[in-house]
């Protein structure tokens, strides 16, 4: 038992009767604790015999001792008081065990500073906060008495010490976790990790120094933030900025992340941070030109004028740049958020995982994710505990997250007491163990040196850390806000409170380090720059959007053209085959599951038959021949390897030793394939899955829901990010969103993906969302994905009892050369496929059917039933953008039509009729067809999505099948 782990979690008194019961029976305690008290018994002994002269001569003796024989160092249970001395000024049995009990004490206070040292520690610049003196903290309570305070004390090692007085024991652990920095640690449960965080900050000669150059450079960035912002505020007054007032100790800490990342291997940050302090770090951190920030201010746009989209306001805005530090160049991208607080964190990391991937950082100490946070959202917003969820599993890791919350003791006007349950924000960073830098935002120092500490431990171990920088919010909410209406006695501290330009600055004028003038030069001198700037920001114009940098190059924007967008998508029939062995071969001696089996076996027939390929299977080739071009495929979510439905199969699972088998990760050794069980969230997965995709053009990467209405719990990233990011940020993703959709009458949660919502969505060309009906269409609209020279969201609703449905199945010849994507499809009775009905001349059909996914089967199945040959039922499989030329010229072979209908399983409010119908009507108006406008089949509006009742189900759906074919046109 290690001689301080030992007493984790255990109180004095507990400690000291343990060890009178070990001093009468050694044996009756147990063997870690024997093995405890004998070392320390045994190293008391020692630094008697050979420690310091004090020791030797004036070890500490209770006021009864007058013995004079004792024990050497080398044995520890002699109990005759007669037996000789060994050596010069060796103790006797009881002094040791007295001065153990003395030891055993001071170790268990230097514990209790450890766990609780950070309550009495001086956090709030304000000086509101009331910390009452903590009792566990006194000496008193571990037998200290004021008379005691220059007794030596036998330390084992303990605060990087073998004896010390308790007097300095205490100055060392008051500095060390009562000023400035509170550290919480103790929670961690690595031994290393936590004997790590002591070894940089326990001991005689762990004060935090700075060089007077060091501390020069810090004051340079705290003019810089002060300046910039009360710059802002005179040039634009009452403009919201957002401002980092009060926090500008954030700066430079910042600049200490990248200047001690660059030392320990780091070569790229990707940054995520909420709208106060933005325009800060672009300008000061980021370096994007003060002019560019003015002239945004000025109405100006942060893109060229021949670049459309909506913009967005300037304190969402990312940016990248390159810094050098001590010649280590340091790449830094800050990524574009709304006002969705935290909504940015998943992205970020997801973003540095690709770039990992990219760089070959196996070892993740390249790129390291950066995120800055306020308390209020830090403590209330779930998808911070999402993060950390994600944090250490295989698929999602990103050795490890810097946190850095800028603790403004306030959530918008929402005090602390009112806006979380635990006594400090960073709390919910315990779950996974990161250790917790509390720091005074007033003592710039302590705050670099915190990141300094914070930025080592990342990239020692790998893991996630937190600055929690208590600091506070000059003005408002924003700079219209009046914060005293909720917060009198706070904004009452704050206008007389000093900047801490002003604190620091009079601090190094104390220390001899500068002057008054010198002060006052540095502020003029960088005025003038910014007021150069302003000047040039007038006339400034952005020259070149940032969209195809990088990993970007070669890619570009989407033509308007349908017929531009096709893509190759067909695969040798070679290739396809190749694939089909890869997808079925069983490692030898790999026990497969008897029904897994079953299903190899059936799939070795499809490609035997060249017939009845399945959906699952159709992925499958997808994600084969992209990987044997040389793409990447990652595809995560809730039960991905086996499918929701038991349909994938991606991962075989030895049914004795439970290894693991991915066949698609053997069909190109060069190309990278993952398949994911998630966390079970949405939130924050769909954002990583998206981030993934901002960095990484080239990887066809897909995020499957259990059910498509899970993807709820996600909207934010939907309606924020993915549907938007592009008109607002110019940043494209490819991003594959899978959402198993249709009515078999499992209810309202297991029904619906809510497809209105993406088409409500749509416009601009921001994305595309289908709902195919095929196999081999799904197979070409994934491929698709890849093989077009920009990159798109695709919003794919997807099968259930489909993935087994008789009818649909694809022949191989539609997987092979010159087959692709459609976006209308036919009706299988004049294709020869899944019908034996002969369909009417096309001048002698009636009655058009157009609807979308499964529901097709349905009608098929009745219409074929019916021998209603004039009817024509045709597929719309990509909603948006909507087919427009290609509807068109399906529908100009049916001059004859009398009725158009658009059927649907969804209730009426729901679905794509709100969507649909009028687009379908202007083709059929220029068309100048009879029927002109279309008639709704499905079931009427609903505030459910569907009803509950398996019975009920049958009957509604019974109704709108009869009601599609059987409605007429309005006259």
């Amino acid at each position: 038992m290690d001689r301080f782990e030992a007493l984790e979690g255990v109180s004095p008194a507990f400690v000291e009767t343990l060890y009178e019961n070990y001093c009468a029976d050694p044996s009756s305690v147990d063997a870690g604790w024997r093995d405890y008290f004998a070392g320390l018994e045994g190293g008391v002994a020692a630094n008697a015999v050979s420690g310091p002269s004090w020791a030797r001569s004036d070890w500490p003796l209770r006021p009864d001792d007058d013995r004079t024989t004792g024990l050497d160092g080398s044995d520890m249970f002699i109990e005759d008081k007669e037996k000789p001395s060994s050596g010069k000024g060796a103790l006797a049995v009881e002094d040791v065990r007295a001065a153990t009990i003395d030891s055993i004490r001071a170790l268990m206070m230097v514990r209790t500073y450890r766990v609780r040292g950070h309550l009495m520690a001086n956090l709030d610049p304000l000086g509101l906060e009331d910390r009452p003196q903590h009792p566990e903290l006194e000496p008193g309570t571990y037998g200290f008495s004021a008379g005691d305070l220059d007794r030596p004390i036998f330390l084992d090692g303990v605060l990087g010490l073998d004896v010390a007085t308790v007097r300095e024991i205490l100055a060392i652990l008051k500095r060390t976790y009562c000023s400035n920095l509170g550290v919480e640690f103790m929670h961690i449960n690595d031994p290393e990790e936590k004997s790590w965080i002591q070894r940089k900050i326990e001991g005689r000669d762990k004060e935090i120094q700075f060089t007077d150059k060091g501390k020069l450079a810090i004051l340079n960035k705290l003019v810089e933030a002060e300046q910039f912002e009360k710059f802002l505020g005179r040039k634009y007054t009452g403009t919201k900025r957002f401002g980092l007032d009060g926090g500008e100790s954030m700066v430079p800490a910042l600049e200490a992340i990248m200047k001690t990342g660059g030392q320990f291997g780091l070569e790229e940050i990707v940054i995520g941070m909420p709208h106060r302090g933005r325009l800060n770090v672009l300008a000061n951190v980021m370096q994007k030109p003060y002019r560019a920030i003015f002239n945004e201010f000025h109405g100006g746009s942060f893109k060229p004028d021949d670049v459309q989209g909506s913009g967005d306001v300037k304190y969402h805005l990312g940016t990248s740049s390159d810094r050098d530090f001590d010649g280590n160049k340091i790449h830094l991208s800050l990524t574009a958020n709304p006002s969705h607080l935290e909504a940015v964190n998943p992205v970020v990391i997801g973003k540095v995982r690709a770039k990992q991937a990219q760089r070959e950082d196996k070892d993740r100490t390249k790129v390291l994710s950066l995120l800055l946070h306020g308390d209020a959202a830090f403590a209330g917003q779930g998808i911070i505990a999402e993060c950390f969820a994600m944090s250490g599993l295989n698929g999602y890791n990103t050795g490890g997250t810097i946190h850095f919350i800028v603790n403004n003791q306030i959530g918008f006007t929402t005090s602390p007491q009112f806006s979380r349950s635990s006594p400090y924000p960073s709390d919910v960073a315990k779950m996974v163990q990161a250790p917790i830098f509390h720091v005074n935002g007033d003592d710039p120092e302590a705050v670099v040196y915190a990141t300094k500490l914070a930025t080592e431990f990342r990239q020692e171990f790998k893991r996630d850390v937190v600055i929690d920088m208590i600091c506070y919010r000059r003005f408002g909410h924003n700079e219209s806000d009046e914060p005293s209406f909720t917060q009198p006695i706070m904004y009452a501290a704050i206008k007389k409170h000093p900047f801490v330009t002003k604190l620091y600055s009079d601090r190094l004028k104390s220390e001899g380090i500068l002057t008054d003038a010198m002060v006052a030069q540095m502020e003029q001198d960088f005025t003038s720059y910014l007021d150069g700037e302003f000047e040039a920001a007038r006339d400034y114009k952005v020259n070149e959007a940032d969209w195809f940098a990088g990993k970007w190059q070669g890619m570009g924007l989407a033509s308007s053209d349908p017929e531009a967008r096709r893509a190759e998508t067909g695969v040798a029939e070679i290739a396809l085959r190749e694939v089909g062995q890869a997808l079925t071969a069983i490692p030898e001696n790999f026990n497969v599951h008897r029904t897994l089996k079953r299903v190899l076996d059936q799939k070795d027939k499809m490609f035997e038959t060249n017939k009845g390929i399945d959906w699952a299977t159709a992925e499958a080739l997808a994600f084969g021949t992209l990987l044997r071009e040389g793409y990447g495929v990652r595809l995560s979510g809730q039960d991905c390897g086996r499918g929701t439905f038991s349909q994938r199969h991606a991962v075989f699972v030895d049914q004795k030793t439970e290894e693991r088998f991915i066949p698609l990760q053997h069909v190109n050794d060069e190309a990278h394939f993952e398949v994911l069980d998630s966390p079970l969230s949405e939130y924050g997965v769909l954002g990583f899955e998206y981030g993934y995709t901002l960095a990484e053009p080239k990887t066809l990467t897909l995020w499957e829901a259990q059910f498509g209405d899970f993807a709820n719990g996600a909207q934010i990233m939907i309606d924020q990010f993915i549907c938007s990011a592009e008109a607002k940020w110019l940043r494209m993703s490819g991003l594959v969103m899978l959402l198993p959709h249709g009515y078999e009458g499992q209810g309202p949660e297991h029904s619906s993906a809510r497809l209105e919502r993406y088409l409500q969505l749509s416009a601009e060309d921001n994305w595309q969302v289908a709902n195919c009906t095929t196999p081999a269409n799904y197979y070409h609209i994934l491929r698709r994905q890849m093989h077009r020279k920009f990159r798109k969201p695709l919003i794919l609703m997807t099968p259930k009892s489909l993935l087994r449905h008789k009818k649909c199945t694809s022949g191989l010849e539609e997987f092979g050369p010159g087959s692709q994507f459609h976006r209308v499809l036919w009706d299988d009775a004049e294709k020869g496929g899944g019908s034996d009905l002969v369909l009417a001349k096309d001048s002698d059909i009636k009655r058009v059917i157009v609807c979308s996914g499964k529901v097709y089967f349905d009608i098929l199945e009745e219409r074929d039933r019916l021998r209603q040959s004039d009817t024509y039922i045709l597929r719309i499989e990509q909603l948006f953008p909507f087919p427009e030329a290609a509807f068109a010229k399906e529908m100009s072979r049916f001059t004859g039509v009398e009725t158009v209908v658009w059927c649907q399983e969804e209730p009426r409010n729901q679905g794509s009729w709100h969507y649909i119908n009028e687009l379908i009507e202007d083709v059929l108006v220029d068309l100048n067809l009879k029927a002109n406008r279309p008639v709704y089949a499905g079931r009427k509006a609903s505030a459910s999505t569907a009803t509950g009742l398996a019975s009920k189900h049958a009957t509604e759906q019974a109704a709108l099948i009869n009601d599609a074919l059987t409605i007429e046109s309005k006259r």
